[in-house]
């Protein structure tokens, strides 16, 4: 993951010097809308809960860098950024909350519609930091995803220095089931399956760019 970043800076530093009048970089942060996910309790033995539910979306958070580099109304925009994703399972008892921390290095390839406006898409690379359900008592990890690879699209509106970025990530893992030992006496649920740990998300997030052309754009004062 540090070579990856460190590897990240020397681009952005090599595209700096050779577009020096089209390369923005700068910070980004915001929420997330998490959705997805599915558990099904085990049928064997009296009084077992044995019913499926799906994960109640829930917010998280996301921030990092980015960088951009335009070619006319077309643009390529690599950033890094860490996320923290929650979803809720509200089991007999007691919510259970699944969190995941990550990092992302999505590359986007975008277009500029109209003045401030623009659209992209792209592939992300997630490399999960951290998975985990309350209540689980295995120690074996949980697989959030069986390929690092991600799909995003959205668009963008930028104003000088700040913009809002709005996009939706759509995981391109396959389902995969996972067993779950759950504390019966907190939760009301004992032995379970993770039938799908995948999370797609909603993602708003704020721009503050740091570097680049029309930093201090703004609207003209109309004549009189």
């Amino acid at each position: 993951m540090k070579k990856c970043i460190v590897g990240l800076g020397i681009f952005f530093s090599l595209i700096s010097s050779a577009f020096s009048q089209e390369f923005s970089y700068g910070l980004k942060g915001g929420v997330n809308y998490s959705m997805g996910g599915q558990i099904t309790g085990e049928s064997s033995g009296v009084g077992n809960w044995d019913e499926t539910i799906e994960g109640t979306p829930a917010y998280g958070f996301h921030g990092g860098v980015f960088g951009q580099v335009n070619f006319g109304k077309f643009f390529i925009r690599p950033e890094v950024v860490y996320t923290s994703l929650e979803l809720d399972f509200e089991f007999p008892e007691k919510t259970s909350t699944y969190s995941v921390q990550k990092f992302d290095i999505p590359l986007m390839i975008g277009y500029n519609v109209w003045g401030p406006l623009d659209i992209f898409a792209g592939p992300s690379y997630s490399n999960i930091l951290d998975s985990a359900l309350m209540g689980n008592e295995l120690e074996d990890p949980i697989v959030v995803q069986n390929t690092p690879i991600n799909a995003q699209i959205g668009a963008k509106v930028e104003f000088g220095r700040f913009g809002i970025d709005v996009r939706y990530e759509h995981s391109l893992s396959n389902a995969e089931v996972q067993n779950l030992d759950i504390v019966r006496s907190e939760y009301g649920v004992n032995r379970a399956y993770f039938d799908d740990a995948r999370i797609n998300q909603l993602i708003v997030g704020v721009i503050f760019k740091i570097g680049g052309p029309g930093l201090n754009e703004r609207r003209r004062r109309a004549c009189y």
